[in-house]
């Protein structure tokens, strides 16, 4: 008798996931204009995924919380290549950025997305500050993210190294 899974489009969001981290590097080199940075690193992804946690710390920022559709997915036993949304921030600037602008909490906290290659390696891509925060047309905000850009960056080229 074959068994039907009782939820059958969980496995197709499964796929979909993969296809998209996948896809990452070249949808950033596609659109390149938007703010979106990326890090080609010869780490693994729990390596590259440590790193930037502990470089996040390091450089006095705070990981808010660790979002992995594939860590998910393991629990299920379903296999797809590691990814991870690393939610990064610190409460002085979410007091200044909602001091700013109270719409801009949306975007808090900023994120890093670290994606498994099929090398073995990962990518690390982001969003600037700038780029994120830019379209609410706050010098507030504008000042804010010009003082966190180059803390990304950092971030991102330690943690890659």
């Amino acid at each position: 008798m074959h068994k039907i899974s009782p939820h059958p489009q969980r496995h197709a969001i499964a796929a979909m996931l993969a296809a998209l981290a996948m896809q990452l590097p070249a949808l950033a080199q596609a659109a390149p204009s938007d703010g979106l940075r990326t890090v080609a690193s010869a780490r693994s992804f729990p390596e590259l995924l440590d790193r930037l946690q502990n470089e996040v710390d390091r450089h006095g920022l705070a990981v808010v919380a660790v979002a992995s559709a594939s860590r998910g997915a393991a629990t299920r036993g379903v296999k797809i290549p590691g990814n991870a949304v690393v939610m990064v921030f610190r409460n002085d600037y979410a007091v200044r950025m909602l001091q700013a602008s109270v719409p801009a909490g949306i975007e808090a906290p900023l994120r890093y997305y670290v994606t498994e290659n099929a090398d073995g390696t990962a990518t690390l891509s982001w969003r600037t500050p700038s780029s994120v925060f830019g379209p609410y047309g706050s010098p507030g905000l504008d000042g804010m993210a010009r003082e966190l850009d180059p803390v990304f960056e950092a971030i991102g080229r330690d943690a890659g190294q």
